[in-house]
């Protein structure tokens, strides 16, 4: 026996078994807990606030405790293209990605599946996520929301803004505006301000909604393209009211600014981890979704960010102030309507070329 393998005992024993001929599959199993040892997975993650909190509260403790190097990495916002190179050519830049649920249909219909099954259902780390955050190639990690967000002293003294209706409402609610310039969201949010029932959003009248958007079209001041931008407008007082994505009002009102978040017709939806298919890091992955399924790790989460937490029992380890602020509160996802992820992958070219279309009209 070499040096190597007398100072290593996984080595050792694996170099045992497989000697002795006890069993190939024991010897096999052995030999893949030696490799794990010196294992690396990299992980597509969001960047910015997310990568430091996961850093903290995930990559750097699961490295600790598995011996498994962990590190994330920053991509574009839905990155398919990335994850279907790498599939394809078997050169895994990542191994496993924090994606959407309309990126995860995308990379699993059809003739080629981009993803590996997590089989982690009935894994007492994680069976305890409710079913709507779980798909087979998909452990729910983060719910996000898009919200109405307002200045509040742009509404000192008189009613603020409490719903859909109220954003489009230009007599009794003035004041500077900004919607995103793309189909998804603004679509639904017209459809609410125009009356639809949450539970009857889908599928978008896309005719209704687009002649409701004419209503208000020449009193939106901005339309918006990035989360930056509309940080940007919020603690600047460019704009006194909008629509966006939690984070951004959440982070401008941790930097001082006079914001208050509208969770009343919420549109929410669901980041999973998914593991990229035939990672030779498949295994390590599920231990890490493991792992971070934990709901006192999830809970730590909230020390960086009000996160959309999946895990219910996580909300015990919250304060209760910062639990409300959290996009997967029972409140804010009872007062809320999750969006159709179906509907998108089937609908989103023609939607967005009429969509644009209007816009330019």
């Amino acid at each position: 026996m070499n040096d190597q393998a007398r100072n290593n005992p996984s080595r050792r024993r694996a170099l045992k078994v497989a000697a002795t001929g006890v069993g190939t599959c024991a010897a096999a199993a052995w030999l893949r807990y030696a490799r794990a040892q010196s294992r690396r997975i990299v992980i597509r993650d969001d960047g910015g606030v997310y990568n430091r909190a996961y850093n903290a509260v995930f990559y750097k403790p699961f490295t600790e405790k598995t011996g498994i190097e962990c590190l994330g990495a920053q991509a574009n916002a839905e990155p398919i293209a990335q994850i279907r190179s790498m599939v394809e050519t078997k050169n895994y830049t990542w191994d496993m990605a924090k994606i959407s649920q309309p990126a995860i249909l995308l990379l699993t219909q059809g003739g080629k599946v981009y993803l590996d099954k997590h089989q982690l259902e009935n894994d007492p780390a994680v069976r305890s996520i409710p079913a709507h955050f779980m798909s087979p190639y998909g452990v729910g990690a983060n719910v996000y929301s898009t919200v109405l967000a307002y200045r509040t002293d742009a509404f000192k003294g008189r009613k603020a803004p409490n719903s859909w209706a109220d954003f489009w409402n230009l007599k009794d609610f003035p004041g500077r505006r900004a919607l995103r310039k793309h189909p998804f969201d603004t679509l639904e949010e017209a459809s609410m301000a125009a009356g639809v029932p949450a539970a009857s959003l889908y599928p978008l009248d896309i005719d209704r909604a687009l002649a409701h958007l004419d209503k208000i079209k020449p009193g939106i001041d901005v339309w918006w393209n990035s989360g930056a931008q509309v940080e940007q407008m919020l603690k600047s007082g460019e704009v006194d009211m909008l629509a966006t994505w939690v984070s951004r009002p959440q982070s401008a009102i941790a930097d001082g600014a006079p914001v208050a978040i509208v969770w009343n017709q919420n549109l929410w939806g669901l980041d999973s981890w998914a593991i990229l298919a035939g990672t030779p890091q498949a295994q390590a992955c599920r231990e890490f979704i493991k792992f971070s399924s934990d709901p006192k790790r999830m809970a730590a989460l909230t020390g960086y960010l009000p996160a959309g937490v999946t895990q219910p029992e996580a909300f015990r380890y919250i304060r209760a102030d910062v639990a409300r602020n959290c996009p997967s509160h029972a409140d804010n996802i009872g007062n809320g309507v999750q969006i159709n992820a179906r509907y998108w992958l089937d609908n989103q070219a023609a939607v967005t070329e009429r969509f644009n279309a209007w816009i330019l009209q």
